[in-house]
């Protein structure tokens, strides 16, 4: 996981719609960056949701809400569309920003050691700098949590 106070590593992904979006055209505003394991899911639904429910107040605070999963640009378009998500959700099927940002890690599933994300949320000024970093968080709360450090 990342540190506070550490410049949040740019990157380059494609978004639900096949365009592409990098962390540094975000300059000027403050970014929730939230990494989830996958569309559809019930924990990563629930978060998902929590995040689009609380969308007007992360507008008013000047905060972009941005999800990035493993997931396809085609699996993102169905997400979004079903559940009305109305923030950008980033496709990363090479983990590569997964792994930049510490989120791609070994965990237990079921008894077994298996790789997968730990659901991790950045907050980001709007210089670039991680301002908080939380790890392992519950997905029916992690919305609240972020708008309240905000």
């Amino acid at each position: 996981m990342l540190e506070i106070g550490m410049e949040a590593p740019d990157f380059t992904l494609p978004d639900q719609n096949g365009e592409e979006h990098s962390l540094h055209d975000y300059r000027g505003k403050k970014v929730v960056l939230y990494f989830y394991s996958k569309d559809m899911t019930a924990g990563c639904t629930r978060q998902a949701c929590g995040f689009a429910q609380l969308y007007p107040q992360f507008n008013e605070k000047g905060a972009a809400v941005i999800g990035v999963s493993k997931d396809s640009v085609a699996s993102h378009k169905k997400f979004e569309q079903k559940y009305n998500l109305p923030f950008t959700l980033l496709s990363d099927p090479k983990k590569k920003v997964l792994q930049l940002y510490g989120v791609w890690q070994e965990k237990k599933m079921y008894g077994k050691t298996v790789m997968g994300v730990v659901r991790t949320t950045y907050l980001i000024d709007e210089n670039g700098i991680i301002i908080k970093a939380m790890g392992k968080v519950k997905a029916a709360d992690n919305p609240q949590d972020t708008l309240d450090s905000l």
